[in-house]
């Protein structure tokens, strides 16, 4: 019973926060400030998200295949490969690490 009661805390908190975004008036959101913030933090959260699943293991911060992903996507990013070209050099270099058992 105890998952039922945060699932149905978890939608009606995600729907009061959807209907709060509704309810802030036009003005407040043609701010300069609001508008870049708006702009920046979701790279921001998923910065940190890909930061957070890339380098820790629980409560252990280690550097292993993953890394070595992430640095080959930023490498084919820097290069302005398409997406897909990003995502395979992570997958690529993940995999390949992974098989000579790093």
């Amino acid at each position: 019973m105890t998952i039922w009661i945060a699932i149905t805390a978890t939608a009606v908190g995600c729907y009061l926060v959807k209907l709060l975004g509704l309810l802030v008036p036009a003005g407040t959101l043609e701010r300069p400030l609001v508008r870049r913030l708006a702009a920046l933090l979701p790279v921001a959260l998923l910065a940190a998200l890909t930061a957070q699943q890339t380098f820790s293991t629980g409560p252990h911060v280690e550097l292993d295949a993953r890394a070595a992903g992430l640095a080959a996507a930023a490498v084919a990013l820097l290069a302005r490969a398409p997406f897909l070209v990003i995502v395979g050099a992570a997958v690529l270099v993940t995999a390949g690490v992974r098989a000579l058992g790093g």
